[in-house]
């Protein structure tokens, strides 16, 4: 059966895309720890990150740096943290987190919630921003 970012790559489910190549989708998690809380997800599914291999691994972390550098842009904040946990759905993902302090770049962090309206702009401004 399909991953849940099976299915958003495949379009059966609707995101709110940040940025696509042909081999990597970021789009907002629904469940931020800060706005603009971003997953990088390669487009291929492999369960955990280091079972993907090493070109796509490093294909991966530098689409991902590409995605900071468009957050760090477009959403306040004092860096934009990255972590990969890679429990919660079986498709290797990268969590990329602007933040103000360290403490919002945590599993632990309170769940925000952002109105579609609010998220559908919040992604249009980093993909505006992305090159």
């Amino acid at each position: 059966m399909p991953s849940i970012f099976t299915r958003i790559i495949n379009g059966e489910i609707p995101c709110y895309k940040v940025a696509e190549s042909a081999d990597f989708l970021a789009f907002l998690d629904i469940n931020p720890v800060a706005k603009g809380h971003t997953l990088v997800v390669p487009k291929k599914e492999v369960d955990y990150l280091f079972d993907v291999d090493d070109e796509s691994l490093a294909g991966l972390m530098v689409f991902a740096k590409r995605v900071a550098k468009a957050l760090d842009k477009a959403i306040e904040c004092q860096r934009v943290g990255v972590m990969v946990i890679g429990t919660e759905v079986p498709h290797a993902h990268v969590h990329l987190i602007p933040f103000q302090r360290e403490s919002q770049v945590s599993v632990t962090a309170p769940k925000l919630s952002f109105p579609k309206e609010e998220m559908a702009e919040i992604a249009a401004k980093i993909n505006a921003v992305f090159v």
